[in-house]
């Protein structure tokens, strides 16, 4: 899917790649008195108010589930994995536009501004995602050798959240109401997979559409690991990572044949 050329300019770029990540990750606690803990105090806020709110206050279960974090758990293992997907997608499908000004003044492998994306993205997920296992070692809920299953499982996600989101960035230059249609899509996505709710509280009906809802599969991946300490359901993920592909695929030569363009459109 990649060119051994495109590979070859992502390395030569590497320092600009790097070097924009670092720069973003700064820029986001510019002027702030507490600055990079920020990082810290926002998902432990997070995981500190899902596990008294759900947990303790309202005392919500899992059927099936003894634990009195499970809830908790669940819900942070969907929250989370949902957090990664939307901001990879959603950055992605505003990257040229955002970077208008650059694309037309530098001349550096256009397909990096992507790559900085997923790369931001996964420093933000690295730091929820380590203070979350964190907890989970500490409250006595770690999924053991299971644990080691989340790493497939993530690189289904970041292939399937790039092959869209490039899609959908290369589209947005030409046709603005992309955007705008994603973001309310994207609202409608979330509620129509199982995160703040169980699957087993669905209708039947309901509950076989799932399977047209890619991140479904993946979501429940994510919380079969760290609730149950199961390895996931590894054929329920083969759509998802057939329509990554594809997606990679349509998203790579559709990105090829638009590059130039784009610059004009901008």
């Amino acid at each position: 899917m990649i060119s051994r050329n495109m590979l070859g300019g992502i390395w030569r770029y590497r320092g600009f790649i790097s070097g924009s990540v670092k720069r973003e990750f700064q820029a986001k606690y510019r002027n702030s008195l507490l600055g990079a803990a920020w990082t810290i105090l926002n998902p432990l806020a997070m995981i500190v108010v899902y596990t008294v709110v759900f947990s303790q206050v309202m005392h919500n279960r899992l059927q099936g589930m003894d634990s009195t974090f499970a809830y908790s758990i669940y819900l942070c293992a969907g929250v989370l994995t949902w957090g990664l997907f939307a901001e990879i997608t959603s950055r992605s499908q505003s990257v040229f536009l955002e970077n208008a000004n650059l694309l037309k003044k530098l001349q550096f492998p256009r397909i990096c501004l992507p790559i900085i994306v997923v790369l931001n993205a996964l420093v933000n997920f690295a730091i929820i995602f380590g203070l979350f296992t964190v907890f989970l070692i500490v409250s006595g809920t770690f999924p053991g050798v299971s644990f080691l299953a989340l790493f497939p499982v993530l690189a289904i996600q970041i292939l399937f959240a790039i092959g869209l989101g490039m899609i959908l960035g290369v589209l947005n230059v030409f046709f603005r109401d992309v955007g705008q249609f994603f973001s309310i899509l994207l609202q409608f996505w979330f509620w129509f997979t199982p995160i703040v709710y169980p699957v087993t509280t669905l209708p039947d009906t309901v509950r076989e559409l799932l399977v047209w809802n890619p991140m479904a599969s993946v979501v429940a991946a994510y919380q079969n690991i760290l609730v149950r300490a199961q390895m996931p359901q590894w054929g329920t993920l083969i759509p998802v990572t057939v329509l990554a592909l594809f997606f990679c695929a349509v998203g790579l030569q559709l990105f090829r044949k638009r590059a130039g363009e784009m610059v004009d459109e901008l």
